[in-house]
């Protein structure tokens, strides 16, 4: 019976130890972690990281920006050359993942919530390359570069 109780005792231990240490990371998390592997490349950038990115992407058939705020606000102005795909639309995830994902993205949408939740679902897709605008369109004006209608 002892040796049975051992493997017990450890699970228990072990169990007791991911409770404690996750017990302070109950409060409000403003922004949920992305993991990526160790072939993949994610990354929070700054609107003037990512005007260099565009910059240096210039006529690269396999670089696309994407914009994933509604049709609406899109049409309102967006980043020159982005494709529109709504993130509250009912075919984003099939969208998404219709996308070549060996291609370099850089998304954003107003103030970079839903390009989070946009950049999980590219990550959980196994994309290798995602530039997300943190501060979305919003920081992009506010830090003076243009947009399109």
């Amino acid at each position: 019976m002892k040796g049975k109780s051992l493997p017990m005792l450890m699970l228990s231990v072990a169990l007791i130890i991911v409770s404690v240490s996750t017990a302070g990371c109950t409060g409000q998390v403003t922004e949920p972690p992305v993991q990526e592997t160790p072939t993949q490349i994610i990354e929070d950038i700054t609107p003037q990281e990512a005007s260099d990115i565009i910059d240096e992407n210039r006529g690269n058939p396999d670089f696309v920006i994407i914009d994933v705020r509604t049709p609406e606000e899109f049409a309102d102005g967006h980043i020159e050359n982005a494709v529109n795909i709504d993130y509250h639309s009912a075919t984003f995830e099939s969208e998404i993942g219709n996308l070549d994902r060996d291609k370099t993205y850089l998304i954003y949408c107003r103030s970079g919530n839903r390009s989070r939740g946009a950049l999980n679902v590219m990550v959980e897709l196994g994309f290798k390359e995602v530039y997300h605008i943190s501060v979305g369109i919003t920081g992009w004006m506010e830090d003076g570069f243009h947009i399109t209608k």
